[in-house]
């Protein structure tokens, strides 16, 4: 296998550029060897290039290496992955006593431990920052009962971050710098914003869909918590070869081991199958994995979105090859489906799936059992129908309410049980998936952003 690195980068600027993505970073593992390319400018306004070593927000990519830093501890022994997180952290609760009581690692992980994610709170930049998030989040209910269902969490991965914390006696921060980035060589990786300035930063970009998008008023909005389901600062050449790291078995090119070989299958192997298969490609999760199923080709990976910037990465195991996209605004969904399509056909036969939509004759649907209102914590989801059709209402309450007004979408029949949401500027003008289920007791749901939804009247 030969990756022609002189085509592709034609290839990265002709699609970056259809697709009004600012800038953009690319690596790929391919040959044995991590191949980087660089795209457009980090900053509209200051017209300063992409290269190679710029780093980027990265996201949710973040929660790929705090289930690292988690499974080093396993390998330690100093941690099991069914051990409930209340025997390890005794100031963790949820309101729900018999939720905390059971709720385990390994739940956690796999987002399968029922907690919510979009819990906004900023306890400051001190030391103590995830003690003290763990601590507000007592009293945020859960999405739904632990091991129900599969709801995308990121507050079980700042109670993740607090274990490997209390564990290893290091903050969250010190403990990825010291237990990874090092001993991989990941010299372009941080977690804090004033360690970025030392590098080419990305400037995120919001914009209106088929426009040239703007820089953002602020380039981060995250509190330091955040940090271990949301804040990795890293270029795209770094990802690739912490990935290397995972396909080698845990052992880094130096010959150092990070992780044992049985944890990194541990961490590919599936927990659960995800009911939305679109909003992030998943076909399931692992622990902190999310896998795909390429027509019967295995893979994993993760996404990621930060403030208009956004981390793609795929990873097929039997060819040792990994895709790292990393880009700073526009269309970035486009760039990343069209290259990763050519990238991964062509590379390893692998086909991607077609853009999420509906059909162009939609199927006839009775909405009748799936109108009704669902709610979580932050968000109340009102499904109505009449002689007009079907549309949802997405509502932010409580505490979330001032995050953003309800957003009204129409739905259109993609099944029985999915649809697609006209969503507007807010999605980048593309179709969001919205998909009815049902939790393993009973309760019916509604999954949007691959948040569940439990439906209450």
């Amino acid at each position: 296998m030969t990756f022609d690195s002189a085509r592709w980068q034609t290839r990265l600027d002709e699609l970056r550029a259809a697709h009004r993505v600012p800038g953009a970073s690319l690596a790929v593992l391919a040959d044995g060897n991590v191949h980087e390319l660089a795209s457009g400018v980090l900053h509209r306004a200051t017209g300063v290039e992409v290269t190679t070593d710029s780093v980027f927000l990265s996201g949710s990519l973040a929660k790929v290496y705090t289930a690292t830093l988690v499974m080093q501890l396993v390998d330690s022994g100093e941690l099991e992955l069914d051990t409930p997180v209340v025997s390890v952290l005794p100031e963790f609760a949820t309101p729900d006593p018999e939720a905390t009581k059971t709720i385990t690692i390994r739940q956690l992980l796999s987002h399968t431990g029922g907690l919510t994610c979009d819990f906004n709170y900023d306890p400051g930049r001190g030391d103590d920052c995830l003690a003290r998030y763990v601590e507000a989040a007592r009293e945020v209910a859960p999405d739904c009962p632990p091991g129900t269902a599969l709801s995308y969490s990121s507050v079980g991965y700042v109670v993740l971050g607090r274990v490997v914390e209390v564990l290893t006696g290091l903050t969250w921060d010190r403990a990825l710098k010291e237990r990874l980035f090092a001993p991989l060589g990941l010299e372009h990786s941080m977690t804090l914003p004033e360690e970025a300035l030392r590098f080419r930063v990305a400037m995120s970009h919001l914009g209106e869909p088929g426009a040239d998008p703007d820089p953002a008023p602020a380039w981060d909005l995250m509190p330091r918590s955040a940090g271990p389901y949301g804040r990795v600062i890293i270029s795209a050449g770094d990802v690739a070869r912490f990935a290397r790291a995972h396909l080698d078995g845990g052992v880094a090119p130096d010959g150092t081991r990070v992780l044992s070989a049985g944890a990194t299958e541990e961490m590919r192997r599936r927990v659960v199958d995800s009911p939305d298969r679109w909003t992030v490609s998943a076909d399931g999760w692992g622990l902190g994995w999310t896998l795909y199923d390429w027509d019967g080709v295995p893979g994993f990976g993760h996404d990621g979105a930060a403030i208009g910037q956004y981390s793609y990465l795929r990873v097929v195991p039997h060819a040792g090859v990994a895709v790292v996209l990393l880009a700073n605004g526009g269309g970035t969904g486009g760039l990343y489906a069209d290259l990763f399509r050519e990238l991964l056909g062509e590379l390893v036969g692998v086909r991607m799936p077609d853009v999420f939509g509906p059909a162009a004759n939609p199927p006839a649907v009775d909405m009748t059992r799936l109108v009704g209102t669902y709610r979580r914590e932050g968000v109340v989801t009102t499904v109505t129908q009449d002689d007009d059709g079907a549309r949802i209402r997405y509502e932010f309450v409580d505490g979330m309410k001032d995050f953003s007004p309800p957003l009204e979408m129409d739905l259109v029949p993609v099944s029985e049980t999915v649809f697609a949401a006209s969503g507007g500027p807010a999605f980048g003008g593309e179709h969001i998936p919205v998909v009815f289920s049902t939790l393993t007791d009973g309760t019916e749901c509604v999954y949007i952003g691959m948040r569940v939804t439990p439906k209450v009247a």
